[in-house]
């Protein structure tokens, strides 16, 4: 079973930045897709940021074009996710989340593996 690690999360003010990583272990040959998640209190889980495994598809949610950068090293099993002019309506808890299917899709219910998360918090 594949097993994703987030790290990098924490405290920043408004217009800070966070660099977010997400390790993956077990059989990642597997993923096609990796991206990013956030569940802010009382709210859905959105779709942030995904990537497809060569690069060749990239999406990102409207709020964070822009200012919010995917990035794979397939080579260490990792997707980052690079986060500047950071506001508090980015506030959340940030998801790594993993699939095999070979299309890069924003609904959570497509994705297979998911990371514990880790805690972003933009303070003003």
């Amino acid at each position: 079973q594949v097993q994703l690690v987030e790290s990098g999360g924490g405290l920043v003010q408004a217009g800070g930045s966070l660099r977010l990583s997400c390790a993956a272990s077990g059989p990642t040959y597997s993923i096609y897709t990796m991206g990013w998640f956030r569940q802010a209190p009382g709210k859905e889980r959105a779709f942030v940021a995904a990537q497809s495994r060569s690069g060749s598809t990239l999406r990102y949610t409207d709020s964070v074009k822009g200012r919010f950068t995917i990035s794979r090293d397939n080579a260490k099993n990792t997707v980052y996710l690079q986060m500047n002019s950071l506001n508090p309506e980015d506030t959340a808890v940030y998801y790594c989340a993993a699939d095999r299917n070979p299309v890069v899709v924003t609904t959570p219910s497509h994705y297979e593996y998911w990371g514990q998360g880790t805690q972003v918090t933009v303070s003003s």
